[in-house]
């Protein structure tokens, strides 16, 4: 298993992901050169894999960047054991799947994946308010934290790596299944706007309560100086480690 690899499957840490949400490789590399060296650890969602493909991340690999591929899938099992098999073979540090896809599905990602790429069991998108959920799965849902620790279940029962959820849940995410890393997505610099999320917290929030990783986007990627917001993240980040 290369340094890289069990850097990202046992993280000292919270280590700070930048989302890099283009629609174009050169798109990527021009964002990257403005964040400079500190963006080390880079997401690769579903518009830009989309755009670019398997070569996105063979370059971002070679250039020493470790990815976290983040696509979300939800599909038979089989069809997902060898999405997470095609995954590994490129290398990258962590990869996506639904818990709504079920435990066997989680399962056949986790064999898929090996050991070497981490599976993320993605619970409720931080999007999502608990009515619009409910609305979403036709059924009413009492309170969000207990449909993302059902979830969270899911993720231990296959025995992933860790889940994807907001900062407002990491802290029972943790106390429950301890195993489990949890990946934060939504997180917004103190008195930065929230976009599109609707259950956000800053990097400390997020840390404080255990979060593995931070995935860091808009409130870096479009600030000005991204090179000096995304620095000054991290310090803050290692003065409470």
């Amino acid at each position: 298993m290369t340094a890289d690899r069990i850097a990202a499957t046992r993280p000292l840490r919270a280590q700070p992901v930048i989302a890099l949400d283009v629609p174009s490789l050169d798109a990527a590399l021009a964002l990257l050169d403005r964040l400079g060296p500190d963006a080390d650890f880079v997401k690769v969602g579903l518009e830009l894999f989309t755009a670019e493909g398997p070569r996105v991340v063979e370059r971002l690999r070679r250039d020493g960047r470790r990815v976290f591929l983040d696509l979300k899938l939800h599909d038979i099992p089989n069809t997902v054991k060898g999405a997470a098999q095609r995954a590994a073979a490129m290398d990258v540090q962590l990869l996506t799947v639904h818990g709504y896809g079920g435990a066997a599905m989680v399962e056949a990602a986790v064999e898929g994946a090996g050991a070497g790429t981490g599976i993320l069991v993605v619970t409720v998108l931080t999007s999502f308010e608990r009515s619009a959920l409910g609305v979403a799965l036709g059924r009413e849902v009492p309170e969000m934290g207990a449909e993302v620790l059902r979830l969270a279940g899911v993720a231990s029962t296959a025995r992933a790596h860790g889940i994807v959820c907001s900062g407002q849940e990491v802290a029972a995410v943790v106390s429950t299944y301890p195993e489990l890393r949890p990946l934060v997505p939504g997180i917004r610099l103190s008195g930065g706007a929230t976009h599109d999320q609707a259950r956000v917290v800053t990097p400390e929030q997020a840390v404080g309560d255990g979060a593995a990783y931070l995935v860091l986007g808009r409130a870096v990627t479009a600030a000005e100086d991204p090179a000096t917001v995304l620095g000054s993240i991290r310090e803050s980040l290692k003065a409470g480690s």
